[in-house]
């Protein structure tokens, strides 16, 4: 007999009653019947129940042992009594009389409990992860995380792709967000940079000549933490050569939609090949985002027009300097309160906005400060334009563009959501294409890149000579579920005159190109096919299958929201010979600084 188990403790069925097996695992629960000790034994592929009573040599044991010790269970199978059969375990029709036990090892008291679903905080929670990953739906999400990678590999390697691995130790870009610098000790006063993506690795990589790129790539990005980004995140990074935006397209779409009606568990997925695809522009004015989520069945209509010189004098003014007035409907809520109204305003003040203006209807009649000012007859006209109800509300959000657009898009996903109109059970996936090439840097008064630098402008260098810059449009493209953003792609540009050209327009010089994207541009001058690709976040999509809000669920050791690995005490201290190896010393913040200086004052070096 093996020395630690015959089975695992989610193999044995009433098929086994009868037989001599040897489990181990951990104790998940205890129940004394008086006599009769039940206890749950619990490993990574299911719980067995075992049986001790009073003619059995490891009652005495189990009994003093806590939960969450580990032990090896020598038993005999027996089917349970039907009364008792437990129909949502795979073992549920038998248990083990426990015949002999081993002790592997004994637990102290639990800083946290394993058994059961009730909800700790999330610092005892990471610093415990141990035993946190031994809950079982942390532990799912983890199985299904590795399951959802073996799933996208096998797909891409169907598709004709080739995996590959790129360096993590990498040279700093001035693009994108902010790098993880780690200093070289064998060149003084250098660094080395972690990757934020393979990006110019897999563009080399097609220019070697291999076509067909993926890896599931380790990124880093020292950002701000949201509930559905990381510093340190992984992602289905993948290129191809001589392929146009559809092409990828045709593609990633078998492979999402795949991949997602496979763990779906029961719920809808669009098809492949039915994937929206929504101009960027379209979805600004429509959703208020460039991430919108389909499920919603609210859509923003622009109504400046109606206010343009109207009775209102708050929308007329905005309508009349350039700014836009944007609709959000509220169907049925001629039941609602006009309490409903004033709090989706106040809701709006608290966001930082001026307001969320409303009208109100119930059975054809006009409510609220802006239908009484606009007039019935130009209330009347609006909802005919817009197609709403007798019994339909409307918020409005009006100022500049940009900050309207912002407001509309909240608005729209608040609504639906006080409202109860968010399709469930549905993953609902589209493309948002046409993305601006260049945007207006208000900031720094100049025109920049509005997304990848290393885009193709879509009508190539004729686009770039002919057009304005904030009229040009890049071959750009999202993919985008139940309003997360999946990964961006691109079509690259893979000419180097055409790069000069672009980054000539946002300021950059041909030497500044030269200098930090060396290896690049210089590569493209040797034959560059053209190629393009995407890099969907693995935990996003694994976030979305298992339902969870945040990501660090689906992490196995995840960072709290201060970027702390609280389990193993990073980031920490490091001792002077080892920053002296590197030729690095650490200057404190000014306030750290003064406290030393007066530790020192006090205790003396």
């Amino acid at each position: 007999m093996h020395a630690y188990r015959t089975h695992t403790c989610g193999a044995l069925t009433a098929s086994d009653t009868g037989e001599t097996v040897r489990l181990s695992g951990w104790i998940h629960r205890k129940r004394d019947h008086g006599g009769v000790l039940f206890v749950d034994l619990r490993d990574n592929y299911g719980i067995t129940q075992i049986v001790a009573d009073e003619d059995s040599p490891a009652l005495t044991v189990l009994d003093r042992l806590r939960v969450e010790s580990v032990v090896t269970i020598d038993g005999e199978v027996k089917a349970r009594a039907a009364s008792t059969v437990n129909a949502s375990l795979p073992t549920g029709e038998i248990e083990v009389f426990a015949r002999a036990i081993t002790v592997q090892s004994r637990a102290d008291e639990l800083p946290m409990p394993v058994a059961g679903d009730a909800d700790y905080p999330e610092e005892i929670r990471l610093r415990n992860r141990f035993l946190d990953l031994r809950r079982e739906q942390v532990h799912a999400n983890i199985l299904l995380r590795s399951k959802v990678i073996s799933s996208i590999r096998q797909r891409m390697v169907e598709q004709g792709f080739t995996e590959f691995q790129t360096p993590i130790l990498t040279a700093s870009s001035p693009e994108g967000a902010r790098d993880f610098l780690v200093p070289s000790r064998l060149h003084a006063g250098k660094f080395y940079a972690l990757p934020q993506a393979p990006q110019m690795f897999k563009q080399m990589l097609m220019v070697a000549g291999f076509d067909r790129y993926f890896q599931i790539a380790p990124c880093f990005r020292d950002e701000d933490l949201r509930a559905d980004r990381s510093l340190e995140f992984y992602q289905l990074d993948f290129e191809m050569s001589f392929v146009t935006q559809e092409d990828v397209f045709q593609m990633l779409e078998p492979v999402l939609a795949g991949l997602f009606e496979e763990f779906a568990g029961g719920r809808s997925v669009t098809p492949a090949g039915a994937f929206a695809r929504i101009p960027y522009a379209e979805a600004m004015l429509k959703y208020g985002s460039d991430k919108p989520d389909l499920r919603n069945p609210l859509i923003i209509r622009d109504v400046t027009r109606h206010f343009d010189g109207s009775g209102f004098g708050l929308f007329a003014n905005i309508a009349g300097s350039g700014g836009v007035v944007r609709a959000i409907p509220a169907p049925q809520t001629a039941h609602r309160s006009r309490k409903f109204f004033d709090e989706m305003n106040e809701w709006a003040r608290a966001e930082g906005f001026a307001g969320l203006g409303y009208v109100t209807r119930k059975d054809g009649v006009f409510g609220g400060p802006v239908a009484k000012n606009h007039g019935e007859e130009g209330m009347a006209r609006l909802y005919d334009d817009l197609g709403l109800g007798k019994d339909d509300g409307l918020f409005f959000a009006a100022g500049k563009e940009k900050d309207a657009t912002k407001l509309a898009g909240a608005a729209r996903t608040r609504v639906a959501q006080e409202l109860d109109l968010v399709e469930k059970d549905c993953f609902k996936f589209c493309w948002i294409v046409d993305f601006p090439m260049f945007e207006y840097d208000e900031e720094r008064q100049r025109i920049d890149f509005s997304h990848n630098p290393f885009s193709m402008p879509q009508g190539e260098m004729e686009a770039l000579e002919s057009k304005e810059p904030l009229e040009v449009l890049a071959w750009q493209y999202d993919i985008v579920c139940n309003g997360y953003e999946l990964s961006s792609g691109a079509i690259r540009n893979h000419r180097p005159d055409i790069m000069y050209k672009a980054f000539e327009i946002a300021g950059y010089s041909r030497e500044e190109v030269d200098a930090n994207f060396s290896g690049m541009i210089n590569a493209f001058k040797y034959g560059a096919p053209p190629h393009g690709g995407s890099a969907p976040g693995i935990d996003r999509i694994v976030m979305l299958l298992a339902d969870e809000p945040n990501i660090r669920e689906v992490i196995a050791f995840p960072l709290n929201q201060r970027g702390e690995d609280l389990m193993m005490g990073a980031p920490s201290a490091v001792s002077p010979q080892q920053l002296k190896e590197l030729h690095i010393k650490v200057a404190e913040p000014p306030k750290a600084a003064a406290l030393q200086q007066v530790r020192t004052d006090i205790i003396g070096d």
